[in-house]
């Protein structure tokens, strides 16, 4: 398997996108921090503010389910990928090309 720039993934793709796929909706902001329900346990409350996310450092902290990370590892989560499969998964959602660290890109199979 062909590995992909995690790095790459992480500069070109912001928490904010993300927390958008995963139809995040604050249940409160102060500055460039946001509290609200977590995408990863999947909070039942739509008040609730057990997700911390930081939109500067792309940082996130939920102190229900203890799931921490960046923005791939909240993909990841949220998703229960891998985080190869939630880096290729994410790119193609948002419409981006998967910076693949080998020289081709991989082949796919036909079924």
């Amino acid at each position: 398997m062909p590995a992909i720039d995690l790095a790459q993934v992480r500069s070109q793709v912001s928490i904010e996108q993300v927390l958008t796929l995963l139809g995040f909706i604050p249940s409160r902001r102060n500055g460039h921090w946001l509290r609200g329900p977590c995408p990863v346990h999947r909070s039942p409350d739509p008040h609730s503010r057990d997700l911390w996310v930081d939109l500067l450092t792309h940082r996130y902290r939920c102190f229900k389910c203890h799931s921490a990370g960046r923005q791939l590892d909240l993909w990841a989560a949220a998703n229960g990928l891998p985080v190869h499969a939630a880096a290729e998964d994410l790119c193609r959602r948002l419409a981006i090309p998967v910076p693949w660290l080998s020289s081709h890109r991989p082949t796919r199979t036909r079924k």
